[in-house]
């Protein structure tokens, strides 16, 4: 089928487009948030197509009508009335994708498709799915899925890896305050966007932070790490948590999110103590066996969780039930 999706989440729209669908991806000349079109820093297959949004010779989007739209983000529903002249649940099928946690309180944040019955929305954790107020609207969680990178984990350095976008202006939220305290114990290598403002911060790492490395390139320099640390303190869960244990790095995990539940205790540490999982850090610096071993305890569960053939199974599931008009 033909599925409507915009790129919002670079990691999470690699796995969903390779699946076995048509996936139309909306495109504009500036290549903005909203039609930003195929991932560059991403390997995409060629079923993810670019669709214009703005071409007016029966190429663009409003002449290549989706048999479903995969929404991700609330204006979303408006861009699409607007675009192709069509209404989600109502001209065409539609399903929303919940990838955050509720920016309100926490557990008591009306979802903006609470009051919709037409309109599924998919969480992509049970945590989330736990904290968000869905009312009315039919509600299930699929599990996030990963393609896999590949084992490779060297550890030859005595370092820890730490993967966030933005890290000051999301500062507590993704635990950036957590890493310039764990920096001050343990050695740390930074990969994201925003690398300049977090160097302010760590003016004694500033060599190891690395900006927007493709997706292929950050997986094999990760895995010269000794081992991965998510300080993340709110949000649904974190695929680069995932990505790190398929690549092979034991992990030091915040005890936040559905982290507890992503992290067996065979493949790293889970605390709410920062000074535990730093202590569990200069372990691993200092015994390279036990680093492995967690790494490679950490890389099986992930293959057998997180997998794409099962995450695509369960999307296929979804987007069936959608279009025939069930609630999944």
């Amino acid at each position: 089928m033909k599925v409507l999706a915009w790129h919002v989440h670079g990691s999470w729209m690699t796995s969903f487009v390779h699946g076995s669908h048509d996936y139309l991806v909306p495109r504009d000349a500036e290549r903005s948030r909203d039609g930003g079109g195929r991932a560059t820093t991403y390997a995409w297959p060629d079923r993810a197509r670019e669709v214009p949004i703005d071409v007016p010779d029966g190429t663009g989007l409003a002449e290549d009508r989706p048999d479903v739209v995969v929404l991700q983000r609330p204006h979303e529903l408006e861009l699409l009335k607007r675009w192709t002249g069509l209404r989600a649940g109502v001209d065409v099928p539609a399903v929303y994708v919940e990838h955050n946690t509720p920016a309100g309180p926490a557990a008591a944040t009306r979802h903006h498709l609470a009051d919709r019955s037409d309109i599924p929305v998919v969480h992509v954790t049970a945590y989330n799915a736990l904290m968000w107020d869905s009312g009315a609207a039919p509600t299930l969680v699929v599990d996030h899925g990963i393609v896999d990178p590949g084992y490779t984990y060297t550890g030859e350095r005595e370092r820890v890896a730490v993967v966030v976008n933005e890290p000051v202006r999301r500062w507590r939220v993704a635990g950036t305050d957590l890493v310039v305290r764990v920096a001050e114990d343990l050695p740390v290598e930074v990969y994201g966007m925003g690398m300049d403002a977090l160097a302010e911060h760590l003016p004694q790492h500033k060599e190891h932070l690395h900006e927007d490395v493709r997706q292929a390139d950050m997986h094999v320099a990760m895995g010269g790490a000794r081992a991965y640390l998510h300080p993340y303190r709110w949000t649904s869960l974190g695929l680069s948590l995932l990505e790190a244990m398929t690549v092979g790095l034991p992990v030091l995990v915040v005890a936040s999110t559905a982290a507890p539940e992503a992290v067996p205790a065979a493949a790293g540490v889970v605390s709410a103590d920062p000074a535990a999982l730093v202590a569990a850090g200069r372990r691993w610096l200092a015994d390279p066996t036990e680093a492995r071993e967690r790494g490679l305890a950490g890389r099986e569960h992930a293959l057998a969780h997180y997998g794409l053939a099962r995450f695509h199974r369960d999307w296929d599931e979804v987007l069936a039930a959608v279009v025939e008009g069930r609630v999944p």
